[in-house]
């Protein structure tokens, strides 16, 4: 099965190192695994590097505690001349449990050039519904 430009899924363990003092996903923590998830969304459809803009939102739903598998889904919603809206989902997993959203976030992209000005993204690697 292909994926299509704009969209990945990233499975991460919940470790102790990334735990807070009451035993589960640290905020930060959480922020960064989210972050990394709107990167590579957005730098599969832009085929180039990009930076994070903005946060528009995040919401942590739920706890995650430590030993929980986390599926975080990305994919890129809009996209302008050289800028990108990914939202990414998040949820827990754990054998013999429904899944749960744990963790939702909104980032805007931009795509760079080696000096880190914007550059236009290609669109013919998009698929129709992500372009705006």
């Amino acid at each position: 099965m292909t994926t299509p430009p704009g969209t990945i899924e990233l499975h991460e363990l919940v470790l102790p190192v990334h735990a807070n003092h009451r035993g589960t996903l640290f905020a930060g923590a959480g922020l960064e695994l989210l972050a990394k998830a709107a990167y590579l969304a957005a730098r599969s459809l832009a085929r180039r590097e990009v930076v994070m803009a903005g946060v528009t939102g995040v919401d942590f739903l739920a706890p995650v505690p430590v030993g929980r598998q986390l599926r975080l889904r990305a994919w890129v919603s809009r996209l302008g001349r050289s800028s990108m809206t990914v939202c990414v989902s998040g949820h827990a997993l754990m054998p013999g449990a429904p899944d749960e959203e744990v963790l939702q976030a909104v980032f805007e992209m931009v795509a760079v050039d080696a000096a880190g000005r914007p550059l236009s993204v290609d669109r013919t690697h998009s698929h129709q519904e992500t372009t705006a």
